[in-house]
């Protein structure tokens, strides 16, 4: 979806951060990168912090000489900005852009989103060709963001709204619960293992066990637990068996 959106990066100073920015395009979904004029641009020099996998849309970045050569066939182009003073009325937050871009690339149009130069961003002339602006906030002790910084956040809030579906981080493996069998075994075990240690008293085990069961009856017990407590019960059991309940000294 985000095929048709284009990241255009206005005088950027350090190739690295052209690398790093190509990087951030990678991670997003985004494809198309263009450079206006870049200072002093070096290929040796951005391409590790583009790193082997987004090698192919740094080589194929297009490098220009003005922002409407960049801009060219494109229905929309949102500029960047820091500065939200004077003028620079009706900015946006990265979220709501995103919305804004994701209507514009639906219809099917060619949507640009500017970066200007590290240190002074974009000029009032240069934002003149936006549809937009969109700023990002950020904590009033540390207001100046690295390109690839602001970069990645934009295109991550563009990432989100274009999904199918809301992203849902994979969880761990489901696992199934015990079943009365199982836990009536896991009881056992359990009972032996604290006999073996002296937790328990030997007149009436059972009746000290029942805490315990108490405790698990408030837990949906999942198969790998069991796994985990049966094997901790295996190992204390072990080490009674080998140097007594009260360790290497033996019991006395």
């Amino acid at each position: 979806m985000l095929d048709k959106l284009v990241v255009v990066l206005f005088r950027p100073k350090y190739p690295e951060n052209i690398g790093s920015v190509a990087r951030a395009c990678l991670n997003m979904g985004v494809s198309e990168l263009v450079v206006v004029d870049p200072y002093n641009f070096n290929m040796d020099k951005a391409l590790p912090l583009a790193t082997a996998h987004a090698r192919h849309i740094l080589e194929s970045a297009r490098i220009v000489d003005t922002l409407e050569q960049a801009v060219d066939g494109c229905t929309a182009v949102f500029g960047t900005t820091a500065r939200t003073g004077g003028w620079r009325k009706g900015i946006m937050a990265p979220d709501t852009l995103a919305g804004v871009v994701d209507e514009r690339l639906r219809s099917g149009g060619r949507v640009a989103v500017v970066f200007g130069p590290e240190d002074k961003g974009l000029t009032n002339e240069e934002t003149s060709i936006c549809s937009g602006l969109v700023t990002i906030p950020t904590s009033r002790e540390g207001t100046s963001l690295n390109l690839a910084q602001a970069v990645v956040v934009v295109l991550y809030e563009c990432f989100k709204r274009s999904l199918a579906e809301p992203f849902t981080p994979d969880g761990p493996p489901e696992e199934r619960p015990t079943t009365v069998k199982e836990q009536e075994a896991l009881f056992s075990n359990l009972q032996e293992t604290l006999l073996s240690i002296d937790f328990l008293k030997d007149d009436n085990p059972d009746y000290w066990m029942l805490p315990v069961r108490r405790f698990f009856s408030k837990i949906n017990l999942k198969r790998n637990e069991f796994n985990l407590l049966m094997g901790v019960c295996r190992q204390v059991r072990w080490f009674v068996d080998r140097y007594g309940p009260e360790g290497k000294g033996g019991a006395k």
